[in-house]
């Protein structure tokens, strides 16, 4: 059996893989332009030497820290966790270290991490999301010199992973419409969604409109707010369902945790879904497969990987896509067993 050498350095691991030195700082440290092909070769020989490249000293020679610091307004909802879970696993992949910023901690909080933070230099590139920010704000990012990507509603010359919020929830009421709903309730998102890039209020107004389209107005004691939990949902939906005066067929949920607490709530208040109320929702929580939700799925996770290929491809003086610039993110409808042709009516089933 070989004997493998103890202590190898990157002089050692250049003469097994047949390359320069520098090209094996740059294809282990991905700082660069190396071939796949080369960077196998690098990566199998340092493999057998037992090397690990030491990004301290990388970094000192780069001028890089191999760090990437996201910021967002909370870890404490669905969305923003999935996010984080996407960019924190694409990050290592890429054997990059990721620093967390939390705008929402206190009074102050966002323009000291805006201010202060950011400012330190610690960072190769930030992440932003959800955050609308001020052309000041968007200044003090852009003093940092590091690249930006935002997830969320776009962002002056700031290429940018976001979902068509309206015409996706257009389409989610269009959904019930083509059943044969016609009187639909919308629950949307709280003062907390309207800070910055005004989701709820998008979302809203892509129920709106799909509903002036057909044709079909909307009363005002169909329009309901909750927070973006199965209890908000719970307890908005309760509400509505109770008032005689509503007396809807269909709910469109801005979130699919919403649509769950409406779901629930149904069942409380003997309902039957979708025989007696049909709910539709937006996320693709993990929960909507199990209460069997129809849903337009938004790959948050997903989201937050793009983000990263992103910053990547801006940290090798790549440019990104003009899908980044003026483009979508991607959904998914999924119909499940929550939507149905109201009793009395014969809808159509096409989305």
């Amino acid at each position: 059996m070989e004997q493998r050498p103890r202590g190898a350095g990157i002089k050692e691991v250049a003469a097994r893989a047949g390359v320069s030195a520098a090209t094996v700082s740059r294809a282990l440290s991905g700082n660069g332009r190396v071939s796949d092909a080369t960077r196998r070769k690098v990566q199998a020989a340092a493999e057998e030497l037992g090397f690990v490249i030491s990004y301290n000293a990388s970094s000192l020679a780069s001028g890089r820290s191999r760090n990437i610091g996201i910021v967002l307004p909370t870890v404490g909802r669905w969305y923003f966790s999935q996010v984080l879970e996407g960019a924190a696993s694409a990050l290592i992949e890429a054997g990059y270290d990721l620093t967390l910023y939390n705008t929402s901690d206190g009074p102050g909080h966002r323009e000291s991490v805006l201010k202060e933070m950011l400012q330190r230099k610690r960072l190769d590139a930030v992440i932003t999301v959800a955050l609308r920010l001020t052309e000041e704000e968007l200044g003090q990012l852009r003093e940092v010199g590091k690249p930006i990507v935002a997830i969320g509603g776009p962002l002056p010359e700031t290429p940018t992973i976001r979902v068509d919020e309206f015409s996706i929830s257009a389409l989610a009421t269009r959904h019930l419409i083509s059943l044969g709903h016609t009187r639909i309730a919308h629950i949307g998102g709280g003062e907390e969604l309207v800070r910055d890039f005004r989701m709820g209020s998008t979302r809203q107004d892509g129920y709106r409109h799909a509903m002036a389209e057909a044709g079909l107005g909307v009363e005002p004691h169909w329009l309901r707010s909750s927070e973006f939990s199965v209890a908000g949902g719970y307890a908005a939906a309760k509400a509505l369902l109770a008032d005689p005066a509503a007396s809807v067929t269909g709910i469109f949920c801005a979130a699919d945790e919403i649509a769950v607490g409406a779901i629930l709530a149904a069942r409380e208040l003997g309902l039957r879904v979708p025989e007696d109320i049909s709910v539709i929702g937006i996320d693709g929580h993990e929960l909507s497969a199990v209460f069997g939700l129809t849903t337009i799925a938004q790959d948050p996770s997903g989201q937050g990987a793009a983000a990263v290929g992103a910053v990547l491809a801006l940290l090798r003086k790549q440019q990104v896509g003009r899908d980044l610039m003026e483009g979508f993110y991607p959904t998914e409808f999924v119909v499940r067993s929550s939507t149905a042709v109201p009793r009395g009516s014969q809808g159509s089933a096409a989305p």
